[in-house]
């Protein structure tokens, strides 16, 4: 038998990436398939460290996850042997907050997420939309200063994730939290960003960033700013994939 030894080779997944989020800011990030979206969310969090550059919050060098950063995955991360209580003081468990500390705070999150009357049930019991909702109550019983968001209604039909968008928006305008959202979806992109970043890749940039002002209406969906944002943002995304294809073109 023959064996065949390589090198490791590195790929750099990002590149000269550089933005800074505001205050309870809401940006939603877009782009194509391997522009090192979710790795930026894993740097953010402190979960992956950069090889170059550095991330701070407020001030200081991110090295480590902080304790009021929260992640949402695309899975929501349920545990579905723990009730629907459970999860959600899940976070407080490992925080060893006291016992009615955690059931106060515990409920008090279940209960703006609408799962209240649900909390003696487990996740096969609920809805996708509600699995996703647990996962947000989870992060509100936190009190976090950052929410970070991987793709988390990309498996959810379209009318299910119209009505999730809207719970997302209502949780932000209630909470005291910045948040990135991770998406493919430009109309999600524009309903939920307060600023838009378009990312590039081989290796991941950043290519355009929009404002986004007529964000956090309800309605927003139906009124003209909206359909002319989402013709913006789908034009700097074509610009993207043309530039893509041109290069990945010249390199055959």
């Amino acid at each position: 038998m023959d064996y065949v030894s390589a090198e490791k080779e590195t790929t750099a997944a990002l590149s000269d990436v550089s933005f800074e989020l505001k205050d309870k800011e809401s940006v939603a990030i877009i782009g194509p398939s391997g522009c090192g979206k979710s790795t930026l969310l894993r740097l953010a969090a402190g979960l992956q460290k950069p090889t170059s550059g550095e991330i701070t919050v407020d001030g200081a060098a991110l090295d480590k996850p902080r304790i009021k950063t929260a992640l949402i995955l695309q899975d929501f991360g349920l545990l579905p042997w723990k009730s629907v209580y459970h999860n959600a003081e899940l976070g407080l468990v490992i925080r060893k907050v006291p016992k009615e500390i955690r059931k106060q705070k515990t409920m008090e999150a279940l209960s703006l997420v609408g799962l209240d009357k649900f909390a003696n049930r487990y996740p096969r019991e609920l809805s996708g939309g509600m699995q996703q909702r647990l996962a947000i109550a989870r992060v509100l019983t936190l009190d976090v200063d950052l929410l970070l968001m991987d793709e988390p209604l990309s498996a959810l039909d379209a009318l299910l994730r119209d009505e999730l968008q809207i719970s997302l928006l209502r949780t932000w305008k209630t909470g005291s939290y910045a948040q990135v959202l991770v998406t493919h979806s430009i109309e999600e992109a524009v309903f939920l960003g307060q600023r838009i970043v378009v990312m590039g890749k081989n290796p991941g940039t950043i290519l355009a960033q929009t404002d986004n002002p007529g964000m956090g209406d309800e309605d927003y969906r139906l009124s003209e700013e909206y359909f002319e944002k989402v013709k913006e943002v789908r034009t700097a995304l074509s610009d993207v994939m043309r530039v893509r294809d041109i290069s990945e073109g010249d390199a055959l």
